[in-house]
């Protein structure tokens, strides 16, 4: 079946998706483990249906949300015990599921990601360390996957004070990471500085990886969207948002609107233009003009960057739409170093839904601006 190409931009990534389910309608990709690519999917094809009216992508999350959830409320594949922030992000979704619901499983299973996040290891001014097994080290790519989930729980449950604990996060890391000649934000920080990628003087990672600053813009704009109008911090946390965009719009490679994969390296050798970022950003900056976060001129950077995306890093075939560009994969250990050549050297690959949900997300954003 081809996809219709009067379609919109989002409903034919979303009809692409549709298309490689198997006949009981279900997605390889999605329905093998609770995990964060894979709850980043099923959201961005729940809001296409929810914008569009297109119940069969709004269906298409619940049927595979509910390969996980089970009676009780607990969640298959998931351990609580990790604590792996990556592991709350596939949650985001559960809300969306409490409207109308006849069982109490889905506000069950809230609850539990809840209660990891409450006990998640912490630093000394109380950052959640992104792993268990990552001690002292909060990273960029974290502030996605817990604090939307946990302001969307604030609202939802009537725990304000969980409004402060989001703030706390995310203003935390931004002063822990910000480059204040540049004004973009390392990859990580490790509080001990005993890792081999840490600076020993600051702790911070030593370069600004798209993909990384792309999860934290996205996590600001997805986690105020939750906080009332007159939560103390809401302003300051806006505020370095505007902040950093602007230094994100100054990195934005002027040709083509997309972002390097390193994103101050230019066209140094290795560098390219990366399409999971490129798509976080145009998704962040959209949204933080809809919701007048930021001033209406930074729509232009969104377009210019939506073109960019759209004209070159985007094949429309036979089989739908197809994603090129995209970093398979970057993280920082012993043997991930958060080097220029590290970040160069990792696999580009294309049609990993690690770009093509951002993609579904940025595309829908766009259709949305006034």
């Amino acid at each position: 079946m081809q996809v219709q190409t009067q379609l919109s931009w989002s409903e034919r990534i979303a009809a692409t998706i549709i298309q490689q389910c198997d006949g009981d309608g279900y997605h390889a990709f999605p329905s093998g483990r609770w995990a964060y690519v894979e709850g980043m999917t099923l959201m961005a094809m729940a809001r296409t249906g929810q914008h569009y009216g297109k119940q069969e992508y709004v269906d298409f999350m619940k049927k595979h949300m509910d390969l996980y959830i089970q009676p009780d409320g607990s969640i298959g594949t998931y351990t609580l015990e990790e604590y792996n922030l990556d592991q709350i992000n596939q949650g985001k979704n559960l809300f969306a599921l409490l409207d109308g619901a006849e069982d109490r499983r889905y506000a069950e299973a809230a609850h539990l990601l809840a209660a990891q996040l409450a006990g998640q290891p912490r630093t000394s001014e109380g950052g959640f360390w992104h792993k268990k097994i990552y001690p002292f080290q909060m990273w960029l790519d974290g502030l996605y996957m817990s604090s939307p989930f946990l302001s969307e729980y604030a609202k939802t449950f009537h725990h304000p004070e969980l409004w402060d604990e989001v703030a706390h996060q995310i203003l935390l890391i931004e002063r822990q990471t910000r480059d204040p000649r540049t004004g973009l934000l390392y990859h990580g920080w490790d509080e001990s500085k005993e890792q081999v990628w840490a600076d020993s003087s600051t702790g911070c990672s030593p370069h600004f990886w798209s993909r990384a600053m792309g999860w934290y813009a996205m996590a600001i704009v997805d986690s105020v969207e939750h906080f009332p109008v007159n939560h103390p911090k809401r302003g300051t946390i806006i505020g370095i948002f505007e902040r950093m965009c602007h230094a994100l719009v100054r990195v934005q490679e002027q040709e083509s609107g997309l972002w390097f994969q390193v994103l101050d390296q230019g066209f140094r050798k290795g560098n390219y233009l990366e399409a999971s970022g490129s798509s976080m950003f145009v998704y962040a900056l959209a949204k933080g003009v809809r919701l007048r976060y930021l001033e209406p001129h930074f729509r232009a950077a969104a377009e210019k960057g939506w073109q960019g995306l759209s004209s070159r890093l985007v094949e429309e075939t036979a089989d739908g739409v197809r994603l090129n560009g995209i970093c398979h994969g970057a993280g920082l250990s012993l043997d991930r170093d958060g080097s220029y050549n590290y970040y160069v050297s990792e696999a580009v690959v294309s049609d990993s839904f690690m770009g093509v949900a951002p993609l579904l997300l940025a595309a829908l954003e766009m259709e949305r601006l006034p």
